[in-house]
């Protein structure tokens, strides 16, 4: 499996890593490390050079209780660094945004795909990927970052959000967007309670049969916290992990993630033992 967008080209056949790149005051794990252009490059170079084959770069924080900023400031944000990721790393990168005109000015400083938590539902946003040609990440959320983890609930998780997804691809497969371009994430911790996600985890090999590469994201989330019992998202390296290779025996194609090296070295270790598996 490959996944090919605006001139780039990503073997999906294991899973590949998608490093975190926030260009944000307010993110939930690493607010404010990387706001400075010159630092998220900086960022941005390391998870390169530590496995990351995707850098995937936003502009606007989306955890629980979080605030619109606006499309000046988001692409103040972003571009930047985007320009000089483009310009000075080989390497596939995402933008991490729901507006349309950070989307298409995105793309045209040299992002390759889309990462979009509202999934092409915001208004124009599905338009300008057509226009655009790109592949998009297109995640579940239920409610809006305002408000998605007040009150969540489903009357049976895994069914709706694989409901939403065939109906959504369906859409948009009528509206042009080609089937190689769409990307479908659950969307851990958006809309979900704690039992929700873990029912999403243990059963993600379900969505396999709507057939798109399925990106995860659940590095350092409070659904990490809530069982290891760790407050500080710093502190839920090896928790994270553990969800990371749960996500690839699963069917996951890719990783978002904060620890690039240590995903790196577990993932190895993984592709290892199934490689013993397989000659036994």
């Amino acid at each position: 499996m490959q996944l090919s967008s605006r001139g780039r080209t990503l073997d999906l056949s294991t899973p590949a890593i998608m490093g975190i790149v926030n260009v944000t005051p307010d993110s939930f794990s690493d607010g404010g490390h990387y706001l400075n252009a010159a630092a998220a490059y900086e960022h941005a170079a390391r998870l390169t050079q530590e496995g990351a084959t995707i850098i995937d770069i936003g502009g606007e924080s989306t955890r629980p209780d979080s605030q619109s900023v606006s499309e000046a400031e988001e692409l103040d944000r972003v571009l930047p660094v985007i320009e000089k990721v483009a310009r000075n790393l080989d390497i596939m990168i995402s933008l991490d945004t729901s507006k349309s005109a950070v989307m298409r000015a995105g793309i045209e400083a040299g992002a390759h795909l889309i990462n979009d938590i509202n999934a092409l539902r915001s208004p124009h946003a599905l338009d300008v990927c057509l226009s655009l040609d790109c592949a998009v990440i297109l995640m579940h959320m239920q409610g809006t970052p305002q408000n998605m983890q007040h009150h969540p609930h489903y009357t049976e998780v895994v069914s709706e959000v694989k409901q939403f997804f065939k109906e959504l691809c369906a859409d948009y497969l009528k509206a042009g967007l080609k089937p190689e371009h769409m990307l479908l994430d659950p969307g851990f911790g958006f809309g979900k309670t704690v039992q929700d996600n873990y029912t999403l985890l243990c059963r993600l090999s379900e969505f396999k049969s709507l057939g798109y590469p399925l990106v995860t994201g659940l590095s350092r989330k409070s659904m990490i916290g809530a069982v290891c019992h760790r407050s500080a998202p710093q502190e839920r390296l090896y928790g994270s992990l553990a969800g990371a290779l749960i996500c690839a025996q699963k069917g996951a194609s890719i990783l978002r993630v904060h620890d690039v090296m240590a995903t790196q070295q577990a993932l190895a270790v993984l592709k290892a033992c199934n490689e013993a598996e397989a000659r036994s």
